[in-house]
């Protein structure tokens, strides 16, 4: 039984070590002297996956790695010990995590013996690199939940609700942050979908009530069932927005973009391919049909207008239109634009390919 329990722990700290810092840059036996050791300056994490103090690191790691990704002058690293032994080897790595800073243009390293926080690690590497970079604190989208606004946010009928019932102390917690963090980003433009999080130490009456007896424990409280369910899936990013794609019937990656099935309604798909395929007359008849999405409500009826505006521009400025506007609008996201407006001209575009 206890092997049982122990595979268990081991399994669950290999998935969660999968949602580490994907920005962080994934140093190999290929690439580590290609990366380390040219024009830069770099620190570099040596750890193991399934080690504890390992996986307590990595949130700060990747809090450190972002407030430096702009700095050109400073690499921040990671290698995998279990898959990359020799290079771990080379450097004489015997604990996890270690963490060294190689000068740049040099493979003689500095080992780090200071506090594993993002802060202690920052002051570090800005003595060693002569960079000046402080730790950016980003407000977060995470709805945090306490005993006087549970109920009227969780049990709003308007929202589906992904909520974590953490524990403050608990290491699988705090590694399941920064990803809990980027899946509350992803959604955050969707107004019917809230990410939250209680802290069960606080309001150990609610976790009672709600049954959870281990940590961290996530429940999907849709619309129409406010009783909670139980999720019981992967602790990946992807795994994550993929499960709230499906039960909330929204459409985004990993980033929060919109996907190519964003806006898509089935019926007036099949409606707008029939209009390119008909001939010139038979158009009309159904062009006329597209025109009843006056009769849909809600996000429908919104995506409904973009395909009734794609049919008659079709019609008035030629069977080119719909092309060329793609490409137009694709400029227009290729550059810096707000996340409402990505949004909106995502939807066009969607439904102007289905015209293409």
């Amino acid at each position: 039984m206890k092997f049982q329990v122990w595979l268990a722990l081991g399994i669950l700290a290999f998935l969660l070590a999968s949602a580490w810092a994907d920005d962080v840059l994934v140093l190999t036996e290929e690439n580590f002297e290609k990366e380390v050791g040219q024009d830069r300056g770099a620190l570099v994490e040596f750890y193991a996956p399934w080690c504890g103090h390992s996986q307590k690191l990595a949130p700060e790691y990747e809090k450190l790695e972002a407030s430096f990704k702009k700095a050109k002058s400073v690499l921040i690293g990671k290698v995998d010990c279990d898959e990359h032994k020799s290079v771990c080897g080379k450097y004489g790595v015997e604990g996890y995590p270690t963490i060294k800073w190689f000068p740049k243009g040099s493979l003689d390293p500095k080992q780090y013996e200071g506090p594993r926080t993002a802060e202690s690690l920052a002051e570090f590497v800005n003595t060693e690199g002569g960079t000046n970079v402080k730790i950016a604190t980003l407000p977060s989208n995470v709805v945090v939940l306490n005993a006087d606004n549970f109920d009227e946010v969780v049990l709003d009928e308007t929202k589906n609700m992904f909520v974590e019932f953490y524990g403050p102390w608990c290491g699988y917690c705090k590694n399941l942050a920064p990803t809990y963090e980027k899946v509350a980003t992803a959604f955050k433009m969707e107004e019917d979908v809230v990410i939250a999080n209680i802290d069960t130490d606080k309001y150990k009456d609610l976790a009672e009530k709600y049954g959870v007896s281990g940590y961290p424990t996530l429940k999907f409280f849709p619309k129409g069932n406010k009783a909670g369910e139980d999720y019981d899936g992967g602790q990946s990013l992807d795994e994550f927005v993929a499960f709230i794609n499906v039960q909330c019937g929204t459409n985004r990656d990993a980033k929060g973009q919109l996907t190519s099935k964003a806006g898509i309604l089935s019926s007036l798909d099949a409606l707008g391919k029939q209009f390119v395929a008909a001939s010139i007359d038979e158009r009309k008849t159904v062009f006329s049909k597209i025109k009843e999405v006056e009769k849909l409500k809600g996000s429908s009826a919104s995506y409904g207008k973009i395909y009734l505006k794609a049919a008659k521009s079709y019609l008035e400025k030629g069977a080119d239109y719909p092309k060329k506007e793609i490409e137009r609008l694709q400029r227009i996201l290729d550059k810096s634009i707000s996340p409402a407006k990505a949004d909106e001209l995502t939807l066009k575009k969607n439904i102007l390919s289905t015209f293409a």
